[in-house]
């Protein structure tokens, strides 16, 4: 830990990263969400299948099969194992990740994005070769939880999320944050677009296996990119212990330390609407492929493909939206028009019993995601440079929260209503999303640009200096 100054966008007092060149984010974020999206309604299909297998139940795809056996109790049993099981990854995933992105994304301020974008490949990395060794030796489903622990020790999709988005806020101006963030997240999108229609199709061609060969593939180009390829946004990385309540003291400290009281309040407000959004999102995204999988739907995995391909089309068609409504419309009444047309489509999916209509429920969602980068950007404004990292691990924290409460939610919800509504747990996320627009138009109305207040030169706010003392304390 010797040597003397640095240059800026070096690390001080350790030896440089060879970088092979000075790639942005948003290749990493596609490639990661290209190789989840491949794996995620495969591994539904997975345990619908096997459980089928199992339980004796003749699990063809066909509508008339399905139909015919729409009443048999060994159906709604194997709805029942694959809901719950899929909400034990989730729940295994959170509990471990909510230490551990946490505390990885506050120690990305300290020592660069680039060891936690590394730390939470190797993470995805491994969920896959469980994930593969589960499909390839018919290994006990209990295995793929182990997998998702083991992705979210090291980060976890949420881990990358929060370094991806930190990184942005790195390098961006107050002025284009809102529109950054909404590339990164179409990033995503499309990513999830293409992978969806790549998956249904193979999976019908080849099984199982050869998309999580892929997905395996693509996780390691991924893990290369960030360690050799990524261009560091922290402008002096320094060294920093990673295992300190140090790191978990300062994401507290943004919500409690003294400072302007409304700014704190909008952070606290903004995070709590960004937690019903990312719940209703990922709570419907749980149980549409067992609602498209069952009656009255019975699709295969062609359609299952294409209607994953559609539930990631808004990501692209809200960017484009955003860019143009941003013209004429405030951020945050952006925000309120696609959390009108989320909650339409939440709608149609509950009363959905055809393809066209489930398809017109997709339709309807085209500006659903506008809502968490406007969201994002505003918080982002309100925190000084330093605290991006612990912001963005905070906002990876709520998500995770957010996340297994839909998991907790929807699944238990979903084969409890299958008797008399199965639609149901969808008119419930769009009772919830009432709560995010009310909250968004509240804090417009009440103090509409709180965000451009300059917190880091705020007297009331510790600096740098003052660090020592919460290490120490």
């Amino acid at each position: 830990m010797e040597g003397g100054a640095s240059p800026p966008g070096e690390a001080r007092g350790r030896p440089a990263v060879a970088v092979l060149c000075r790639g942005p984010v948003e290749p990493l974020i596609f490639l990661a969400n290209f190789a989840l999206v491949l794996q995620g309604p495969l591994t539904t299909q997975y345990l619908w299948h096997r459980f089928s297998a199992d339980l004796g139940y003749n699990g063809t795809r066909d509508r008339d099969s399905c139909s015919n056996h729409s009443a048999d109790p060994t159906m709604k049993e194997v709805e029942t194992l694959t809901s719950h099981w899929t909400l034990y990854m989730n729940l295994g995933g959170f509990l471990v990740g909510l230490f551990s992105f946490t505390l990885l994304g506050a120690w990305s301020d300290c020592v660069g994005r680039r060891p936690l974008l590394v730390l939470a490949s190797l993470g995805l990395l491994l969920q896959a070769v469980v994930s593969i060794f589960v499909v390839q030796l018919q290994l006990h489903v209990g295995y793929f939880v182990l997998g998702r622990i083991l992705c979210a020790l090291l980060g976890d999709f949420s881990g990358l999320l929060a370094a991806g988005f930190a990184s942005v806020a790195d390098v961006s101006s107050s002025r284009s944050r809102t529109m950054r963030m909404a590339l990164l997240e179409s990033c995503i999108g499309v990513a999830g677009m293409l992978a969806s229609l790549l998956g249904g199709h193979w999976l019908r061609a080849q099984g199982y296996a050869n998309p999580f060969w892929l997905a395996l593939a693509l996780l390691i180009a991924m893990t290369l990119y960030a360690a050799f390829c990524f261009g560091e946004t922290v402008k002096e990385p320094t060294p920093a212990r990673l295992f300190t309540l140090r790191h978990h003291r300062s994401i507290v400290r943004l919500y409690v330390t003294p400072s302007p009281e409304k700014s704190r309040r909008h952070l606290a407000l903004y995070s709590l609407a960004i937690f019903m959004v990312v719940t209703v999102h990922f709570g419907a995204q749980d149980i549409l492929t067992l609602y498209e999988l069952s009656k009255p739907l019975c699709w295969d995995s062609k359609l299952i493909g294409y209607g994953s391909a559609a539930q990631h089309l808004p990501y692209l068609t809200s960017l484009v939206g955003l860019q143009l409504l941003r013209h004429c419309l405030a951020d945050a009444w952006v925000a309120e028009i696609g959390l009108a047309f989320n909650i339409l489509g939440m709608v149609v999916f509950a009363f959905a019993t055809i393809t066209p209509l489930m398809f017109t429920g997709y339709g309807l969602l085209f500006l659903s995601l506008v809502t968490t980068p406007i969201i994002r950007a505003k918080l982002s404004r309100l925190v000084g440079e330093s605290e991006q990292g612990a912001l963005f691990s905070a906002v990876a924290c709520v998500n995770g929260l957010a996340m297994l409460m839909a998991s907790s939610i929807f699944n238990s919800l979903y084969p409890a209503t299958l008797n008399f509504m199965k639609g149901f747990p969808f008119l419930l996320g769009a009772g919830l999303l009432f709560i995010p627009a009310i909250l968004i138009g509240v804090l417009e109305k009440a103090n509409p640009r709180p965000e451009f207040q300059q917190f880091p030169q705020s007297p009331d706010l510790p600096g740098p200096e003052d660090r020592g003392q919460w290490e120490q304390s």
